[in-house]
């Protein structure tokens, strides 16, 4: 097992290491596994990048995000300009459902809300406006409001995709379906094929609520 010392230099190396990052001004503090992280970054495309190079380190049980945008007076674009931009990307981008989804922001912060029949429709729109310059932040309101599923559906269709999918055990996941969600028990080795498991969880049709209680391993990664 890693100690927290281990832990933190190699989340500062995987910092460093990745090219987005690399310039940032971001430290990396570890205490029981947990990973705070603080610092400035000038895009808000960093913050959410700096959180998933961690998740990527084995040992990490968690991560707090408290790294602040602070956007360069270059960057800096007015709330009308930024509602503008973010409408027309979204508008523009293939996966996204026209006018489905509306846009206001207030100090460079930025709220998305509306309703898409899928979870990688609502990931898809938040993607694309942390990576707009001059956002500052973003709060992700758009609801899932998939085709209808029923929960024996939604199961099979779930434990298939695990068993098919090469970085997740299917054998240390109970899967369990009540109407629309989904919750996850059991194991697994890292933090990322707990998010990973997650994230394949919300992408299944019919799914709107995925409750994540698997416990991180690593003991079958050491042994």
């Amino acid at each position: 097992m890693k100690t927290d010392a281990q832990i933190q230099q190699d989340v500062t190396n995987e910092l460093k290491w990745n090219a987005m990052l690399s310039t940032t001004d971001i430290t990396a503090t570890v205490t029981n596994g947990v990973v705070t992280l603080t610092g400035t970054v000038n895009t808000y495309a960093n913050k959410p990048a700096a959180e998933k190079a961690c998740m990527r380190i084995s040992g990490v049980k968690s991560v707090n995000n408290e790294i602040e945008v602070r956007v360069t007076s270059t960057s800096k674009r007015t709330d009308a300009d930024l509602t503008e931009a973010i409408t027309n990307t979204l508008k523009w981008h293939s996966l996204i459902p026209q006018d489905k989804i509306r846009v206001r922001v207030e100090d460079g912060w930025s709220t998305i809300e509306g309703e898409v029949e899928w979870e990688y429709q609502k990931n898809a729109a938040r993607g694309l406006v942390d990576n707009l310059i001059g956002v500052r932040g973003v709060t992700n309101l758009v609801k899932v409001v998939p085709p209808v599923s029923t929960p024996k559906e939604i199961k099979e269709k779930l434990t298939a995709c695990y068993a098919r999918h090469a970085g997740i055990d299917p054998t240390k996941i109970k899967v369990e379906v009540t109407g629309s969600k989904v919750t996850l028990t059991g194991t697994v080795r890292s933090l990322a094929e707990k998010k990973e498991a997650e994230y394949t969880a919300l992408s299944a049709p019919g799914v709107t609520h995925v409750d994540n209680l698997l416990d991180v391993s690593y003991k079958n990664v050491m042994a």
